[in-house]
């Protein structure tokens, strides 16, 4: 059991599990074809309470903490979906909100995104510009009463369906971490000015709609400028960024959990040369291998969550969590398929998808060879 949770917390499990077995799972084949959630999961989730678990109930949420939203995002990984992108939208989106919105900004937009009824993405990554934030080139130019963007946004996930996007954007395009802003836009019924590129054909996490944005002298109001002030973005997005390697860690852990119990299961279901695959010395090595692997993985996660509910996860933590996490995350699943030998190839197991959906894990959220630069810049 980690240390952090409470009662409360396998009660919201509970629920959370019985929402994917129920609502999102038996659509699973559908959702893969179609490359996309379906926005009534979102409302439904919503209903249930289970959007915004971190956001204070005066805004529609849930009045709790991020142990909440871990409880979520592990459920969710656990149970095998990967169409809803609650990582995004209730992980990051809205904490955004909680921490750098005006009180008419948090009125405005937080109950809808609590309700389902408003869909939240982030978009910092450009086609020539990854995991360096800062050589970003999507711009907003002050004009009166509203901002003139101009610029275009790659991977981004929920941006197929999303109505609501915090939008990095040069406001001093000479400049660079100073001169970084975030901008809320609006995008439902995709306005004049944005448009949504292809949704992208990926190698994993195929029913997630990861798109393209552009914008061509898309305006903003000004108003939609998170902090009040322009220039805060780089400094918002690296208070922040801790968080959203967390929450790709708590999932990593869940997926860990779930191909351990998965190959344990057929391995003493499987017979081969007379006995069942964990009758061979080999599979147990490897079971086991994997077993310790994924419990000190866990302790390492709950050690982390912990200290971001203290308030004491440094970037450098962070950045070791998203590193290690992942890297044991696509090598435990790798470990794991190989135990299932050709059947592991199959698409007729779920082993086989989650090998594909894992690779991702270690781009995204800074990849962990910036999460080596970030850990050695604090030795």
């Amino acid at each position: 059991m980690s240390s952090w949770r409470e009662p409360e917390h396998d009660d919201l499990a509970e629920l959370i599990r019985a929402f994917f077995a129920k609502q999102v799972l038996p659509h699973a084949a559908r959702l893969l074809e179609q490359g996309h959630p379906d926005r009534e999961h979102y409302r439904k989730a919503g209903e249930l309470g289970l959007l915004g678990l971190s956001v204070p109930a005066a805004y529609g949420g849930g009045d709790g903490d991020f142990s909440h939203e871990a409880v979520l995002l592990h459920e969710q990984a656990y149970s095998g979906d990967t169409s809803l992108g609650l990582a995004v939208h209730s992980g990051i989106v809205t904490g955004y909100l909680v921490a750098y919105g005006s009180e008419e900004q948090k009125q405005r937009w937080l109950p809808g995104l609590c309700r389902g009824d408003l869909l939240g993405a982030i978009a910092m990554t450009e086609p020539d510009a990854g995991s360096d934030l800062q050589a970003m080139r999507t711009s907003a130019r002050r004009d009166g009463d509203a901002y003139v963007v101009n610029g275009a946004k790659t991977f981004i996930s929920n941006g197929g369906l999303a109505d609501l996007v915090i939008l990095a954007v040069k406001t001093d395009p000479a400049a660079r971490a100073a001169g970084i802003s975030l901008l809320v836009c609006e995008v439902v019924g995709d306005p004049p000015g944005f448009l949504r590129g292809r949704l992208l054909s990926k190698l994993g996490l195929k029913d997630n709609d990861t798109a393209e944005l552009f914008f061509d002298d898309f305006r903003v109001p000004a108003g939609n400028l998170l902090g009040g002030a322009e220039g805060l973005g780089f400094a918002q997005l690296m208070h922040q960024l801790p968080q959203e390697r967390l929450v790709i860690g708590v999932g990593a852990v869940a997926v860990m959990e779930r191909a351990l119990a998965l190959t344990t299961a057929y391995a003493k279901e499987r017979t081969a040369f007379g006995r069942p695959l964990i009758g061979h010395q080999n599979t147990r090595m490897v079971l086991a291998e994997c077993a310790t692997r994924t419990r000190v993985s866990r302790v390492f996660l709950d050690d982390c969550i912990a200290r971001h509910l203290r308030g004491e996860l440094d970037a450098a933590t962070a950045a070791m969590a998203k590193h290690w996490l992942t890297e044991g995350q696509c090598e435990v699943v790798d470990r794991c398929l190989q135990l299932f030998g050709g059947n592991g190839y199959t698409t007729d197991y779920p082993i086989a998808r989650m090998y594909a959906d894992a690779r991702a894990q270690k781009i995204y959220g800074g990849t962990n060879e910036i999460m080596k630069e970030l850990i050695a810049r604090a030795l």
